[in-house]
C-alpha cells in the first residue's frame, strides 16, 4: 500500500484550516481512507491509503481531498492552460521500446524547501507505482530558465542556426496508437528533441556529479545509473532529450545537473517518457495539479511525433453514467436527486441528471429497480486515474456521505453460512502444526522466478511440454503462472510451491534465536494448459525445522504426527530432489498416493540464503489428508 509523508503545517496551509490539530486531521483523513502509520525521523506523519488514489501521493493532493471533504471546494476544477511556446520533436531514432513522451510547462511556481521536498516525493512515488520503478514511465523535472530551446519561425522551421545536434540514423518510428487527440493548432516558438543516441555518443554532467559522463558511463559509474541500468542496458540506442545547448536529460535514469530544480526555480519543464502514452499522460496530470496548488500556471506543449501531433498535458474530463437506484441499492440509503448531486460535488466530481428515455445514454447503464430511475452523467477530473467503473462513483458517494453513517442490515436471503470443508481441513492442519511447536505463517502468493527456481537449485519445465496428468515432476518444477503486467520485478509469478517462502523467512530472520520451526498451509499455482483457466491452483502444507542439529528425522517426526491426527498412512521411500541432499531425501506417500517430498535442505540452498544452521523440511498436498479427515 502506498504511504505518503505529510508535513502537518503544510497541510494546514494548503487546506486553509490552521485551527485543526494533528489528531483532528488524523480523524478526517481516516474518513477519506488514509490511515496513520507513524512518523518519519524528521517528524513527518505517514499515512497509508488505497493504491488506486495516486493523486494523494503528495501533501497537495491530500489537501485537495480534504478541502472537498470539508465543503470548501466543490465540483470539478480543471486548470486553464496557456498557449504552447515549446514543442517536443520526437525523432525516428527514439528506442522502439520507449517511444512515448509527454510534458508540460509550469510557470510561477512557489517553491520553498517543503514544497520542493513534496515535489520530489510525488515524483519518486509515481515512479514506484504507475511508473513501475521507471520501467513504464519516468519523470524529469527541470528548471526552465536553464534550457534553451531551438527557435522556430511561424511555419515551424528551425532558425536557430548551427549544425544538427543529434544523430538521425533510421530507426522504427514510434506510434501513439492509444491516443485520438486532435492536432494542436498553436505554433510553438521553441523546440526540444526526444531522440535516441549511441551509448557512448555524447556527454553531460548528471545530477550529483561534477564531471561529464556518457550515458554508458552513467550506467557503470553513477549510483543512480547502476540502480536503473537494467531498464535500458540492452537497448541499442539510449533515450535522450536535447535542447540547443545539448543533452540535458537521460531518461529513465537521471537528469542533467544543468537543469537541476532548486528553491529558487520558478518556471519548470516537466517531461515524461515511457512505454505507454496513457500512463505517462496521467502521471503528468497528477504533477500538474500538485504544482497548481503551489501557484503555478500550466502551459501546454506540443508533442510532434512523426505521424501525429498531440497537445499536452491531457486535461480531458471523462464522463460515466450511473443510475439513482443503483446507488441506493449498493449503499442501502434513500437519497433525493439533489443529495446525490451534492455528494458527487463533495467528492470532487460533477453530476447532472439526464433523460432516461435517451437510449443512447442509458443503454449501458446498470439500473436497479424502476426504469424511471434518474440517471446521472458524472464528470471526472483528469487527475482521478482510479475511476474505471460506475461502481467507483458509488464508492465516492458513500465516502462523501460517510460510511460510518451506514446502518447494517441483514441480507434479503434465506441461507445460513458455514465453513467450507476445505477451510475446515486447513484449520485443523494449522492447529495440529502449531500444537507441534511450529509458527504458523501467511506469505505472499506472488513471488519471482529467481526465488522459487534459481535460488532453490530448480529449473521450471516448459509450458509447451508440460502435462500435469502424465508428467512425473519434481516438487516445485511445474511451469510458473506469470503475471502479464507485474507491479514489480519482485512479484512476477504465482508461487508453484511453498518451501521457498519458508526459506526466505528464515533468511530474513538470521538475527533471531534458534530453533525456528516454521509452517504454512497455503495456495500454490502453476501454468497448466489442460485446465480451462490455464492456471492450476492447489493447497499445500509445508514445514521447516531450523536449528544447529536439525535432521531428516526431526522433519519426519512432525510429518508423522500430522498424519496420525488424520488417521492417514504414511510411507517415505528414498528419492532425489534438487533442493534436498541426496541420501537424506524421501518421497511423501499418504494413503498410497505420492504427494510431496521431505528431507534436509541442500547446502548450496543454505549458502544462497545465508543460513548458518541445517534445515530439514517437508511439503505435500493438503488434499491428501482429506480422504480420512
Amino acid at each position: 500500500m502506498p504511504i505518503v509523508d505529510i508535513n502537518m503545517d503544510e497541510l494546514r496551509s494548503l487546506t486553509g484550516h490552521d485551527e485543526k490539530s494533528d489528531a483532528e486531521f488524523k480523524s478526517d483523513l481516516f474518513e477519506l481512507g488514509l490511515e496513520f502509520e507513524g512518523k518519519t525521523d524528521t517528524d513527518l506523519l505517514q499515512f497509508e491509503f488505497g493504491p488506486d488514489r495516486l493523486d494523494r501521493l503528495s501533501v497537495e493532493g491530500v489537501a485537495r481531498s480534504l478541502r472537498y471533504h470539508y465543503g470548501d471546494d466543490r465540483g470539478i476544477a480543471v486548470p486553464s492552460t496557456n498557449n504552447p511556446e515549446f514543442q517536443f520533436i520526437v525523432t525516428d531514432t527514439v528506442p522502439t521500446r520507449r517511444p512515448y513522451v509527454t510534458g508540460a510547462i509550469a510557470r510561477g511556481v512557489s517553491l520553498d524547501k517543503h514544497a520542493l521536498d513534496s515535489l520530489i516525493q510525488l515524483q519518486e512515488k509515481l515512479h514506484a507505482t504507475m511508473g513501475r520503478k521507471r520501467a513504464k514511465g519516468a519523470i524529469g523535472i527541470h528548471d526552465l530558465t536553464m534550457l534553451k530551446g531551438r527557435t522556430l519561425d511561424d511555419s515551424g522551421v528551425d532558425i536557430t542556426g548551427g549544425s544538427e545536434m543529434v544523430d538521425t540514423a533510421t530507426d522504427s518510428r514510434p506510434t501513439a496508437d492509444r491516443e485520438a487527440n486532435t492536432s494542436a493548432t498553436d505554433s510553438p516558438t521553441h523546440s526540444i528533441t526526444y531522440t535516441g543516441i549511441e551509448p557512448t555518443g555524447d556527454t553531460f554532467v548528471p545530477l550529483d556529479s561534477n564531471r561529464e559522463l556518457t550515458p554508458a558511463a552513467v550506467l557503470d559509474e553513477h549510483p543512480t545509473g547502476e540502480t536503473y541500468a537494467d531498464i535500458i542496458a540492452d537497448y541499442d540506442r539510449y533515450p535522450a532529450i536535447y535542447d540547443e545547448l545539448g543533452l540535458f536529460s537521460f531518461p529513465p535514469v537521471i537528469n542533467g545537473r544543468r537543469t537541476e530544480v532548486t528553491t529558487d526555480s520558478r518556471n519548470l519543464l516537466i517531461e515524461l517518457t515511457g512505454t505507454d502514452q496513457w500512463t505517462i499522460d496521467r502521471m503528468c496530470t497528477i504533477i500538474c495539479y500538485a504544482l497548481t496548488a503551489r501557484g503555478a500556471t500550466i502551459e501546454s506543449v506540443n508533442i510532434e511525433y512523426p505521424e501525429q501531433t498531440l497537445s499536452r498535458p491531457d486535461l480531458t474530463v471523462d464522463t460515466k453514467h450511473i443510475s439513482h437506484d443503483r446507488i441506493e441499492t449498493i449503499l442501502g440509503v434513500s437519497f433525493d436527486t439533489a443529495e446525490i448531486i451534492d455528494l458527487f460535488e463533495r467528492a470532487g466530481l460533477a453530476a447532472t441528471t439526464t433523460d432516461t428515455t435517451d437510449t443512447a445514454v442509458t443503454s449501458n447503464v446498470d439500473i436497479d429497480g424502476s426504469n424511471n430511475s434518474p440517471v446521472y452523467v458524472v464528470s471526472i477530473p483528469p487527475y482521478r486515474v482510479d475511476v474505471l467503473h460506475p461502481l467507483d462513483l458509488i464508492d465516492d458517494v458513500g465516502r462523501a456521505y460517510g460510511f460510518d453513517k451506514l446502518e447494517p442490515r441483514y441480507p434479503d436471503i434465506g441461507t445460513v453460512g458455514g465453513r467450507h470443508e476445505r477451510s475446515r481441513l486447513e484449520a485443523v492442519t494449522r492447529t495440529t502444526l502449531t500444537g507441534l511447536g511450529f509458527e504458523d505463517l501467511l506469505n505472499f502468493h506472488l513471488t519471482n522466478e529467481a526465488a522459487v527456481y534459481n535460488r532453490m537449485r530448480m529449473s521450471p519445465l516448459s509450458p509447451a511440454t508440460f502435462n500435469s496428468t502424465t508428467d512425473d515432476i519434481d516438487l516445485g518444477s511445474a511451469p510458473p503462472a506469470e503475471i502479464t503486467d507485474p507491479y514489480s520485478g519482485d512479484y512476477t509469478i504465482l508461487r508453484p510451491w511453498i518451501l521457498p517462502s519458508l526459506v526466505q523467512v528464515l533468511e530474513n530472520n538470521t538475527h533471531r534465536t534458534y530453533p525456528q520451526d516454521l509452517a504454512e498451509v497455503g495456495v500454490v499455482a502453476n501454468r497448466d494448459d489442460s485446465v480451462n483457466t490455464h492456471v492450476a491452483e492447489r493447497r499445500h502444507v509445508a514445514g521447516a525445522v531450523a536449528r544447529h542439529d536439525a535432521t531428516y528425522e526431526d522433519a519426519k517426526a512432525a510429518l508423522q504426527a500430522v498424519c496420525r491426527e488424520f488417521d492417514a498412512t504414511l510411507q517415505t521411500p528414498p528419492t532425489t530432489h534438487p533442493s534436498f541432499i541426496d541420501g537424506r531425501t524421501a518421497a511423501i506417500i499418504i494413503n498410497d498416493t505420492s504427494v510431496g517430498v521431505i528431507g534436509e535442505i541442500h547446502p548450496e540452498v543454505l549458502v544462497e540464503h545465508d543460513l548458518a544452521v541445517p534445515v530439514a523440511a517437508f511439503e505435500f498436498e493438503l488434499a491428501a489428508l482429506a480422504s480420512e479427515a
